[in-house]
C-alpha cells in the first residue's frame, strides 16, 4: 500500500489524543471454545490474520506538505508480536473478569511511533469461554471501517479473501511527491483560502440551522482521569423489533428511548436528575454504498434524551419525533453536521486547534450513543463460534461515559465505556438499560416482555 495522506477527520482524532486522554474504539468478541484448538493456535492464527490485513501494517508520519499535515506510511519494522498478545483472565464470572481485564487495557494508550492497533486474547479460566479484545485508533478507522478491518480475523472473512484475511480494498494510490513544483505550491494555498472560507460557511450555517445552545455540568461530565471501566448488557432484538412494530419508528429509536430511560433510573438512583435533558451525539455515517472504505466519513445527529420525561411510552414518542426531526434536515445541516467542519479545515488548523476542540465537545453534547452494524451470517474464529461482539465507543473529553451497540445472533449487545472514576457504579447503569426494554415492553398490550 503506497503512502496516504490522513483524511481531514482522521487527522482531528490523531491530534486529539494525549497521554491522559486514549482516543482508540475497540470491541470485545466472546467465542465458545471447541475441542482440539488451543489458545496458543488461536493466538498464531490471530497474528497471521492481523498481519495480511494492510492497513494494520501501516503508521502515522508527519510530511512537508501539507503543512501540519499527516500520513500513512508502511511500517518498515513491524513485527505483529508487538500488537497482539495474550493475557489470563482471574478466576470467578467470565464477563466480569473479562470486562475488568479490557477496561484496564483500554485506559492504556497506543504507541504512537507504530501502526496504532492492539489486539488481545483473553484466555479464561478452564475450557471454558475466551475473548479478543481489538483496540483500534480512531484515526485509523471509525465504526464502519473498524468492522472491515476486524472482520479480517475470522474464518468467514479470511477465506473469502483466499486467506489475506481482509476486505475488498481500493486500488493502491500513486504515491504523493515530497517536494511539488511551485505552481502546485501556490494552488494547495488558495485550495486552503478556499477551504477555510467554506468551514466558516458550514459554520455559520449549522449555527442558524439548530440554534445551538451550549451544555452546562451534567452527571455525565467529568475532567478527564484517563481510567476506564467497561459494561455489557445483552437485549433481545427480538423484543426491540415487536415495540418497532406496535410503536412505529426505527429499531434505532426503541433503543435511544431504552438509553433515555436507563440513564434516567440510573440518575434518579443517585439523586442526581438533571433539570435539563442530556443530549446525545448520534454519529451516522456519510460512506456511500461501493464507495472506499479508508479514513473516517461521519457526521451526526443531536438529540435531546428525554430522561425528565416519567412514561416509557412518551419518551420513545419524543425519541421518534425528534429522529424523525434530525433526518428530514439531514445529516449535513444539523447541530451534529459539526464534523463536516473538518473536512474543510488546513492540517495546521487540526495541528494546533484539535486540543481546543476536544476541550469544548462536553459544550455541544453530553454523551455518545452510536450503533455499530455487523455482518449478520454466523461467524468463528480457528472453528470457534462467535457468541457477542461488543463494541467500545471512545470518550470525548470531559464526557464520563460512551455507549454503543450491535446486533449479534438474535442480540442486541451494549457496550459502556465509562471514566472509572466519574462512574464507579457503571454496573447499575448496565442493569438499568436491560430494566428498561422490559418495562418498555411490558407497557404495550400486544408486545410480550422481554424474559
Amino acid at each position: 500500500m503506497s503512502t496516504e495522506l490522513l483524511a481531514p477527520l482522521d487527522l482531528a482524532f490523531w491530534h486529539l489524543e494525549s497521554d491522559t486522554h486514549p482516543m482508540h474504539l475497540g470491541a470485545l468478541a466472546v467465542f465458545s471454545p471447541v475441542a482440539g484448538v488451543t489458545r496458543q493456535d488461536l493466538l498464531e492464527l490471530l497474528g497471521t490474520r492481523a498481519a495480511a490485513i494492510p492497513r494494520l501494517r501501516m503508521r502515522v508520519r508527519d510530511v512537508l506538505l501539507p503543512v501540519g499535515g499527516a500520513a500513512w506510511f508502511a511500517d518498515k519494522d513491524f513485527d505483529v508480536h508487538r500488537h497482539v498478545r495474550r493475557a489470563v483472565l482471574g478466576r470467578g464470572d467470565f464477563m466480569a473478569e473479562a470486562t475488568r481485564l479490557a477496561g484496564e487495557l483500554m485506559e492504556q494508550p497506543l504507541e504512537r511511533g507504530r501502526p496504532p492497533w492492539q489486539m488481545y486474547l483473553l484466555d479464561g479460566a478452564g475450557d471454558g469461554p475466551f475473548a479478543v479484545l481489538v483496540k483500534l485508533h480512531h484515526a485509523l478507522a471509525d465504526g464502519m471501517r473498524a468492522v472491515a478491518i476486524g472482520a479480517g480475523i475470522f474464518d468467514q472473512v479470511a477465506a473469502a479473501g483466499t486467506g489475506r484475511g481482509a476486505v475488498r480494498r481500493r486500488a493502491p494510490l500513486p504515491p504523493r511527491p515530497w517536494l511539488p513544483g511551485p505552481y502546485e505550491v501556490a494552488g494547495m494555498a488558495l485550495d486552503r483560502i478556499g477551504d477555510v472560507g467554506r468551514a466558516l460557511g458550514v459554520g455559520a450555517s449549522v449555527v442558524r440551522a439548530s440554534r445551538l445552545d451550549l451544555r452546562g455540568t451534567t452527571a455525565l461530565t467529568a475532567t478527564s482521569s484517563g481510567t476506564r471501566r467497561l459494561a455489557t448488557v445483552d437485549l433481545d432484538a427480538g423484543a426491540v423489533q415487536r415495540i418497532r412494530r406496535a410503536e412505529g419508528g426505527t429499531a434505532n429509536d426503541v433503543l435511544l428511548a431504552v438509553v433515555a430511560g436507563a440513564l434516567r433510573r440510573w440518575m434518579l438512583g443517585r439523586g442526581d436528575l438533571p433539570a435539563a435533558d442530556p443530549r446525545a451525539l448520534v454519529p451516522v455515517s456519510r460512506r456511500r454504498p461501493g464507495g472506499a472504505v479508508t479514513g473516517n466519513r461521519l457526521s451526526a445527529y443531536l438529540l435531546d434524551l428525554p430522561v425528565g420525561e416519567p412514561d416509557a411510552r412518551e419518551r420513545l414518542r419524543l425519541v421518534r419525533t425528534a429522529m424523525e426531526r434530525n433526518k428530514a434536515a439531514g445529516p449535513m445541516r444539523g447541530a451534529g453536521a459539526l464534523a463536516v467542519l473538518a473536512d474543510q479545515l488546513p492540517a495546521l488548523a487540526h495541528r494546533f486547534g484539535a486540543p481546543l476542540a476536544g476541550s469544548a465537545a462536553r459544550m455541544l453534547f453530553d454523551i455518545l450513543v452510536t450503533s455499530v452494524p455487523l455482518p449478520r451470517s454466523a461467524l468463528s474464529l480457528g472453528g470457534c463460534p462467535l457468541r457477542a461482539v461488543y463494541p467500545m465507543a471512545p470518550l470525548a473529553r470531559g464526557q464520563s461515559l460512551a455507549i454503543a451497540l450491535s446486533t449479534y445472533g438474535g442480540q442486541v449487545q451494549v457496550g459502556l465505556v465509562a471514566d472509572g472514576k466519574a462512574l464507579p457504579d457503571l454496573d447499575r447503569l448496565s442493569s438499568a438499560v436491560h430494566d428498561e426494554l422490559r418495562e418498555l415492553g411490558s407497557l404495550l398490550p400486544t408486545v410480550p416482555a422481554p424474559a
